[in-house]
């Protein structure tokens, strides 16, 4: 590539690069960042575990989207969410804190990750109340507490599976659960799943109290039609969304009315889907030590949310 070409091909990654990090790690990025990966000390997870490989991939924001859409259909876990979240009032805010929890258990020390867990547990147990059927909740419940784990761990490692740029094996998959069980643990769920069957198990166990209510059916379309981006961003929102829904279960779909064609998802949606992850981790992936150096740019952020700094703490 000529040296002009490759100066702005770069230009234009480390643009798109900084302008992902910005919305994903907010103004703390940075420093955040250099926190969590540089402060040494052991760590909850070695860099040969999956949690690893999963949460630092692009998969992560299809993933990301998906498990919100699922974990809305507990209308306990929604109804707390619905009153207690900034999710509509501050919703950059709150993947912000998310994405550095994420990061935070996944690459920091693990006293870091102690810390981190501990001021969410603070904060669930100040969260109750009650649905507009009059049933109570409080988001310390360790079965409440139970759902968001299973359908984040599960819809991450199925986005992973599907648009990872390495999917894991068998036993690399069931690693995976592990690590999240983990982080599970420390977060107040009893006996987390360890192994794909018990996660199975465990999701298949929950389906009875899962239903779309109102205030999941409207978090839906916050998500999906009406996200705060500008206008020129939102295509390629579009995709990962349309990719997000593509990636549950069918009956979930069906309870949250979101339209579903098999023939659509796999001639466009899927294929659209694995092109824009490979864009956004192109540009979360910073150039070529070479490249680097004749443009004189930094290194960029790492191409997925929780490398570049997830339960919200919130």
């Amino acid at each position: 590539m000529k040296p002009n070409r490759a100066f702005r091909v770069d230009g234009l990654r480390e643009r798109l690069g900084s302008g992902l990090f910005a919305r994903v790690a907010g103004p703390d990025g940075p420093r955040n960042r250099a926190r969590i990966h540089d402060t040494p000390g052991p760590r909850w997870f070695g860099p040969e575990r999956p949690v690893r490989r999963v949460h630092g991939d692009a998969s992560m924001f299809i993933g990301g989207l998906s498990a919100l859409l699922l974990q809305s259909l507990h209308p306990l876990a929604m109804a707390a969410v619905a009153a207690h979240s900034g999710f509509r009032g501050d919703p950059w805010g709150r993947l912000q804190r998310t994405s550095t929890f994420l990061a935070t258990t996944t690459y920091g020390t693990a006293e870091s990750a102690r810390l981190a867990c501990a001021q969410v547990r603070s904060v669930h147990e100040r969260v109750a109340g009650e649905t507009a059927e009059g049933l109570a909740y409080r988001a310390s419940d360790p079965h409440l507490l139970g759902w968001v784990h299973v359908a984040e761990a599960d819809s991450f490692l199925r986005a992973h599976q599907r648009y990872g740029r390495h999917p894991l094996t068998a036993e690399e998959c069931d690693g995976y659960v592990a690590d999240m069980a983990r982080v599970g643990a420390a977060l107040g769920v009893v006996d987390p799943p360890r192994d794909r069957a018990e996660l199975a198990e465990r999701l298949d166990a929950y389906r009875p109290e899962l239903r779309a209510t109102a205030q999941a059916r409207a978090a839906a379309r916050f998500l999906l039609l009406n996200p705060p981006l500008p206008l020129i961003a939102r295509p390629p929102y579009g995709v990962l969304a349309a990719n997000a829904v593509s990636l549950l279960p069918t009956w979930a779909t069906r309870e949250l009315g979101l339209p579903r064609l098999a023939v659509a998802e796999n001639l466009c949606v899927r294929p659209l889907g694995s092109a824009m992850t490979a864009a956004v981790r192109w540009a979360m992936t910073p150039p070529p030590p070479a490249a680097t150096a004749a443009t004189e740019t930094a290194p960029g952020p790492a191409p997925g949310p929780a490398s570049v700094t997830s339960t919200p703490a919130d």
